[in-house]
């Protein structure tokens, strides 16, 4: 009988397949094209992301929906699909942003759009996978592409700067996350999620071998989340790269990371659920404590985002803490929330140009509300839910992680979560104060159209989230299900 390897079923892996097809195309395209083709290939990359979107919006059975290929190393399911999509909107918004940018700062290359969708592919993977070497591939495509970008911009010494600090501490901790799961492989003999859940359940719980697995699997998906005590390139790779690649870094990647840590405590180590809690509670606490009180000396709008977002991730990291559906479900809200106000507050720091250039200071933002006020008061509302106030999304977002710590009895945590979210507030205020009450700084250049656009429709879901809150709700308490 004639032997023949059957070809897996590659529709689960259709938007990965079409991004993967679309960068090499557009890669060819800029070779052979002249530096005139590059807004095309730009404006062709942000259609590739929409098309890629398509199929995972298309089923509606988002709770329903689940699907495995490559020998189950690779899953679909809803979970994956709500936070693929929101990367692959990221991922779109921060290169439509960096169009302006782009033209003014001779940063207009075609390899800047291609490299943002080869790390958006391996951002992807890194969602669906279902086993330790798709989550490596996944991450290491995702990483490479990023260190390059981190250094984009060769005429500046801070870019080359950051690009160098954010490869050296990135290769540190995929060493770090290598290591660990080489011993969660040798103590289970299992590379697959769901096997090595089941041999943690033979075994009824973990080796001391296993938990320094885990620990070093944890350690090196917190520096890819920025979360505390692996936090330290961010302040200077956000303030050292070109602004367009800082505000991709705090958006998508941040999702995608988040996204596969909580698959894989769920999916690969659920029968140790106590052991890993521990450590998500004191990384929770030390990346909301550090984001809330670092952040308050800073003068540099990029490095307060910085502390900002380390400061977010351990709100998020309050849900995971948990342990349980409603936590998960609190992730994937604080995660839709945090995009929307992070792409809102980039489109303000991205307009921060005057004749001699782009301005980083908060000093600058002075009088705002005198020379610009529809921008004053739309970065105004972004400051207010990034601090958490109601009406506004950012409150919504703190409330459902600070509720599923209650309902899991993890109240040290919630009540610390939101000391420091009273303390972080401080800064987000500041600058509003700045731009109203401060005597004016010189006026920024007009805001350019594709900024425009992106702060009005951050600013609306900030603003409009109360009135459409229960749609969004339903579809993140159905994505979270299907880990359960």
């Amino acid at each position: 009988m004639q032997a023949y390897t059957q070809l897996p079923d590659l529709m689960p892996a259709l938007p990965e397949l079409l991004l993967a097809a679309g960068a090499l195309f557009l890669l060819m395209l800029g070779v052979f094209g002249e530096r005139r083709i590059t807004p095309y290939v730009t404006a062709l990359a942000v259609a590739v992301l929409a098309v890629a979107a398509l199929p995972l919006l298309l089923p509606v059975e988002f709770g329903i929906v689940n699907e495995t290929t490559f020998d189950g190393a690779f899953v679909l399911d809803g979970f994956a699909r709500y936070l693929k999509v929101l990367t692959l909107i990221g991922s779109g918004f921060a290169i439509a942003m960096s169009v302006a940018y782009a033209r003014n700062a001779n940063f207009e290359r075609f390899e800047y759009p291609v490299l943002i969708l080869l790390a958006t592919l391996g951002m992807l993977m890194m969602l669906s996978a279902n086993d330790m070497i798709t989550l490596y591939l996944g991450l290491e495509l995702q990483s490479l592409a990023l260190y390059v970008i981190a250094a984009f911009n060769r005429d500046s010494t801070r870019s080359t700067e950051a690009g160098l600090k954010y490869f050296v501490l990135g290769a540190v901790s995929s060493g770090m996350l290598l290591y660990g799961m080489s011993l969660v492989y040798g103590f289970t003999g299992q590379t697959g999620f769901g096997p090595i859940a089941t041999a943690l359940t033979q075994e009824g719980g973990a080796s001391i071998g296993l938990v320094f697995g885990l620990v070093f699997i944890l350690a090196g998906i917190a520096f890819k989340i920025s979360a505390v005590p692996f936090h330290m390139w961010a302040p200077d790779v956000y303030e050292g790269a070109p602004t367009p690649v800082t505000a991709f870094f705090a958006a998508a990647p941040k999702i995608a990371a988040m996204g596969m840590l909580v698959r894989i405590v769920f999916d690969a180590f659920e029968p140790v659920t106590r052991d890993w809690q521990q450590i998500i509670v004191f990384i929770s606490i030390a990346s909301m404590a550090l984001g809330a009180f670092a952040a308050i000396g800073q003068r540099n709008i990029k490095r307060l985002m910085a502390y900002s977002s380390i400061g977010h991730m351990g709100f998020a990291l309050v849900g995971l803490a948990a342990g349980s559906q409603q936590g998960v479900e609190g992730v994937m809200i604080y995660m839709t929330a945090y995009l929307a106000m992070t792409l809102g507050a980039f489109a303000c720091i991205l307009s921060m140009r005057r004749k001699e250039g782009m301005v980083e200071d908060i000093s600058d933002l002075a009088g705002l509300s005198r020379t610009n006020l529809p921008m004053a008061v739309l970065l105004a509302v972004i400051m207010f839910s990034l601090a958490g106030i109601p009406p506004f999304v950012g409150f919504f977002a703190k409330f459902y992680v600070f509720l599923a710590a209650v309902e899991a009895g993890l109240y040290p945590l919630a009540v610390i979560g939101v000391l420091t979210s009273v303390v972080g507030a401080y800064y987000y205020l500041r600058i509003v104060k700045v731009m109203f009450f401060d005597e004016p700084a010189p006026a920024f250049l007009p805001m350019p159209a594709e900024l425009k656009f992106t702060l009005g429709l951050s600013t609306a879901f900030v603003l409009l989230f109360i009135v459409f809150a229960g749609p969004v709700v339903e579809l993140a308490g159905a994505a979270a299900g299907t880990l359960f």
